[in-house]
């Protein structure tokens, strides 16, 4: 029987069992439930581990990783973040207020967003996040209001878009000049906007911020964002006069979710990043700013694999089959939305040859309710198997919801010895505690 393909070398086999950071996922199955949730404490603190080691080495003193609250949010999660030393990109007084109840130091903090209401604004200034990712024009002068009721200086940095087209997915490239975040050098927008903020006393300009796409594994995309950044770091010294003292990358290195995608060498992708900043740097004879970057994905996703149970297999004579679990779009709704692609395996059965061919669907009235096309199953796969769908981690919580009134899964964490329930099931209560 041919080798099954795992995305991270935290899967392995163990008498016909798939295990999942050395458990059984069988039991754990068994233990919690289904669906269910699982995270890789050791893998997130690697993860976590690599870009901190290569910005130490690569990028000035004061340099800092940001894990994207957005691909994953709970409060065992900033825990893990406050413990490991990073710094965090929030999008919303939602996750503020979850960093916040985890004891995070939100001033180790970035709030981003395009639409940041006047209410989001002060609260993240009440909370005393460090800096805002300022998005428009309409945004810098709602926190030059909210820091001059406060008598108090915001430091914020400025979202611009490079114009760099990276040939992701079109719902999560974010560098074009037409998008609907930042604004964009090339129509002189971005100057404009940098003008505004050097002119405003309640708001202390640091630097800039680009973010060019999701899931991206182009060669020079992130060192092309760089340049465009510099030379438009340059062009405002010599304007105005301004010294930047951050830059922000953004986020978006892809990770391995089937067999056909590549893999990155994150250290080595980072040293080339500075050689090219640092170039670029001298050329204009400026100081190399402090460097951030936003990792969510390739942080949490392979960290994470979500456990379904089998309720029922169909198959059509001569046209195809499906097998339903107790989950779907409900709790990971990224194949509805782009197609995504995942590994699977059944669980119990990984002994056993995959020689049938199946759609794996889940149980919400919709026939666009599907996890994955064309997944290799064993011909006896049927009700109460364990299906298991690799490198859940990024975007699958993120994006759940209660479709069909089915409660969110539990999100378990596991270490070496044991394991710990960090989000508990949603139970009926629960959908109904809103009600009036």
């Amino acid at each position: 029987m041919k080798q099954p393909f795992f995305p991270c070398e935290n899967l392995t086999v163990r008498d016909g069992k798939l295990y999942f950071a050395g458990h059984d996922t069988t039991a754990l199955a068994l233990q919690y439930g289904t669906p269910l949730y699982l995270l890789d404490e050791a893998r997130i603190r690697h993860n976590c581990r690599v870009y901190l080691d290569a910005f130490r080495s690569h990028f000035p003193a004061g340099s800092l990783p940001l894990y994207a609250s957005k691909a994953n949010s709970n409060k065992a999660l900033y825990r893990l973040m406050t413990e490991e030393g990073m710094g965090i990109d929030v999008v919303s007084p939602g996750e503020i207020f979850t960093a916040k109840s985890a004891g995070f130091d939100l001033s180790r903090a970035f709030f981003h967003g395009n639409n940041k209401t006047d209410a989001d604004i002060a609260f993240a200034m009440d909370c005393g996040v460090g800096c805002f990712v300022a998005d428009n024009e309409e945004e810098l002068c709602a926190i030059e209001r909210e820091a001059a009721a406060r008598g108090k200086t915001q430091n914020i940095i400025l979202r611009l878009t490079p114009g760099i087209d990276t040939h992701t997915y079109a719902a999560v490239n974010t560098g074009k000049v037409d998008s609907k975040f930042g604004s964009a050098i090339e129509t002189g927008q971005a100057e404009a906007i940098t003008k505004s903020a050097l002119q405003k006393p309640h708001v202390k300009l640091l630097g800039f911020h680009c973010h060019i796409g999701s899931q991206v594994f182009e060669e020079d995309v992130f060192e092309r964002a760089a340049a465009i950044m510099i030379d438009f770091i340059a062009l405002m010294k010599k304007t105005y006069g301004f010294d930047t003292t951050l830059l922000n990358l953004g986020g978006g290195y892809g990770v391995r979710y089937v067999e056909s995608d590549g893999q990155i060498d994150i250290p080595k992708k980072i040293a080339t990043l500075a050689g090219v900043i640092n170039a670029a740097c001298a050329k204009y004879a400026i100081p190399v700013p402090r460097i951030c970057m936003e990792p969510g994905r390739s942080i949490i996703a392979d960290a994470g694999l979500t456990l379904y149970t089998v309720g029922a297999v169909k198959r059509i004579p001569g046209y195809k089959a499906y097998v339903s679990i107790d989950g779907g779009m409900a709790d990971n709704p990224r194949f509805a939305l782009y197609r995504s692609s995942y590994t699977c395996h059944t669980a119990n059965k990984m002994d056993e040859e995959p020689s049938l061919v199946a759609s794996l669907v889940g149980r919400c009235c919709e026939s666009g309710d599907i996890i994955q096309e064309n997944v290799p199953f064993p011909a006896s796969v049927g009700r109460g198997d364990i299906v298991a769908v690799c490198t859940t981690g990024a975007y699958n919580y993120a994006m759940a919801s209660n479709y069909n009134r089915l409660g969110r899964p539990a999100t378990v964490i596991l270490r070496e010895k044991d394991s710990y329930v960090a989000v508990r099931r949603e139970t009926f209560e629960d959908l109904i505690a809103l009600d009036e």
